[in-house]
């Protein structure tokens, strides 16, 4: 008795000054572009804080636990603005952090991912969705925390062939982007066995309807340019670049349901959620900062409580422990979305449920019922590995 109470005191002064040493500094970096962009919507104007809120609630939630890990995590923010040297910047960022949050375009990240990778630096994709990025352009040293467009109309197409809306009619914008969804969404009609009736290109003529007269041309365009289609079941929107999507439900020659960039649309993540525990996070994001919670905030809260769960369970703030762990077998990190979250160990995407929601509700979760997979049901949304052509450098 009396060695284990000696025990236990030795055992008990030995915690007490791990708790009273200095704690180990993690630093994390948040990259991103200055200003923000508009939206068709008043409603959805993003706020400039947008991304970066959510690194800062998950780095209380990060010291919250690292009181007790002896560790003590940072955030250090940096904008670029137009003309500014973006690997500069990120070079400066990386003189203090080992981690980055990346809000960036794709070419603008692949710069920034090549010019830290002798540093060693991690950086955490939380905002571009480009495929490519996991694909031949992919990097050792940056983790996707953002989903690919194929992960996002994977999870569109899985509800609307659940729902047998099989016959797609397809909208395209006239920008790069929405054609790059355009290419998602056609995969994803093959894939999982939909029809595309029909395409139709909408072309960016500039000018602005937010004008008195522009409710009255809005309900004069969107029903002529729908009229004469084949029949379908539903309208698919790729309109990444906000520029008629929103216009399209209620407005279509035939009474039909539109998704995609409007109507029921896909996302990571959004106000609305109210399962798995989510609404105390909504609620706890909403104190901070007097709005909702984004998808891209998700993403950059996703990103650094990822790196707060590996530097706990390594308990290391080394970047290339933390970097094996994470890309181990052992890593998964809860997020709200009914499931634990892993890595794709081929191209470094994190595993995820998509959000089907029209703006109001979440109307449903992918992967759908009955999609099945022999490793993780996840693995359904987006490029699977036998498909992938990530050569990790």
């Amino acid at each position: 008795m009396i060695r284990w109470l000696v025990g236990l005191i030795g055992w008990s002064l030995a915690a007490t000054s791990a708790l009273a040493a200095d704690p180990v500094s993690i630093g994390v970096g948040y990259l991103g572009i200055a200003g923000t962009r508009s939206t068709l919507s008043l409603l959805e104007q993003p706020a400039e804080n947008d991304g970066v809120a959510g690194a800062r609630l998950a780095i209380e939630d990060n010291n919250t636990t690292g009181k007790f890990t002896g560790q003590r995590f940072t955030l250090e923010e940096r904008r670029i603005r137009e003309g500014e040297d973006a690997v500069q910047a990120a070079t400066a960022l990386a003189e203090q952090n080992g981690f980055i949050i990346a809000d960036l375009p794709a070419d603008v990240l692949l710069k920034v991912a090549d010019a830290l990778r002798d540093r060693g630096t991690l950086l955490f994709n939380a905002g571009a969705i480009d495929e490519r990025l996991r694909e031949a352009d992919c990097r050792a040293n940056v983790i996707h925390t953002a989903p690919t467009r194929a992960m996002l109309a994977d999870a569109l197409g899985q509800y609307l062939v659940w729902k047998k809306w099989s016959r797609w009619l397809l909208v395209v914008g006239s920008h790069d982007e929405d054609k790059l969804f355009a290419d998602a969404l056609r995969r994803t009609a093959t894939r999982f066995g939909a029809k595309i009736v029909q395409e139709r290109t909408f072309e960016d003529k500039g000018g602005a309807r937010r004008t008195d007269s522009g409710v009255t041309q809005i309900q004069r365009q969107m029903p002529v340019f729908t009229q004469a289609a084949p029949a379908y079941d539903v309208l698919v929107a790729a309109d990444e670049s906000e520029v008629f999507a929103a216009y399209l439900p209620y407005r279509t020659w035939d009474p039909r349901p539109v998704a995609g960039s409007a109507g029921l649309v896909p996302r990571s993540w959004d106000a609305s959620q109210d399962q798995w525990g989510a609404i105390q996070m909504q609620n706890r994001f909403i104190k901070l900062n007097s709005r909702r919670m984004t998808a891209l905030d998700m993403q950059a809260w996703t990103a650094v409580r990822m790196i707060g769960e590996a530097t706990s369970r390594t308990n290391s703030g080394d970047v290339r422990k933390v970097t094996d762990f994470i890309r181990g077998p052992d890593f998964s990190v809860a997020a709200f979305k009914g499931t634990r979250l892993t890595l794709r160990d081929w191209n470094l995407q994190l595993r995820q449920p998509i959000l089907l929601v029209d703006g109001r509700m979440v109307v449903s979760v992918s992967p759908q019922e009955g999609f099945l997979h022999q490793v993780s049901e996840l693995d359904t949304l987006g490029y699977d590995r036998p498909e992938s052509k990530c050569k990790l450098k």
